[in-house]
């Protein structure tokens, strides 16, 4: 009976052991960066499905346009095209080319928005002004998503790192690899001027 007993003691102290030691750890944190790259995909391709709209609003209003609007259509396309796959985090530049291309449509976008400004019956149309809030909280979604996403892959990257993270990698997950993470282009980075003697 003692041995038994003594037996199950040891049993249930060795699970103890190794469930607080972090074992779990890689896995945990592997699919949190998943999870939270899923839904930075999501806002991006809520974003995504917003375009074709937006564009026939200002399309009516605004034809001219045409060179903001063909921009706006060729990023949306870059965007759609993009072959996003569990690899891509942990390939630098396929992640980089998501990252560009994302860019890219932000960036067009962003015109597009300057030149509604020219347009005073567009800014007041109602099925124009849904779609820019849309957008903006689509935007505000991306920003939250894509802040959730840096923390998550943080947290992952530094277990690879660190000890006993390290340790466990390399005798239990040696496939486990460091993940990408968003970084600001050269152009994000320049503070804008601003001139007030206009």
């Amino acid at each position: 009976m003692t041995c038994k007993y003594n037996r199950l003691i040891g049993i249930l102290f060795a699970v103890l052991l190794i469930s607080g030691c972090g074992i779990n750890n890689i896995p945990t944190y592997d699919e949190a960066v998943n999870g939270r790259w899923s839904e930075v995909q999501n806002q991006y391709k809520r974003r995504a499905d917003l375009v074709p709209n937006l564009v026939s609003t200002v399309e009516g209003f605004a034809d001219q346009e045409r060179e903001v609007l063909t921009q706006v259509t060729e990023a949306r396309t870059r965007v759609s095209q993009m072959n996003i796959s569990p690899e891509m985090l942990t390939d630098p530049a396929a992640f980089q080319q998501f990252q560009e291309n994302q860019g890219a449509l932000t960036s067009a976008l962003q015109r597009l928005m300057v030149v509604v400004e020219a347009y005073p019956d567009l800014k007041s149309n109602e099925n124009f002004l849904a779609l820019q809030q849309q957008l903006e909280g689509t935007e505000n979604r991306i920003s939250v998503a894509r802040r959730d996403y840096i923390q998550a892959v943080q947290t992952y990257n530094t277990e690879l790192r660190t000890i006993p993270g390290r340790w466990w990698k390399r005798f239990m997950y040696p496939e486990s690899e460091p993940k990408e993470n968003f970084s600001v282009s050269a152009e994000d980075a320049v503070n804008p001027t601003v001139n007030f003697n206009n």
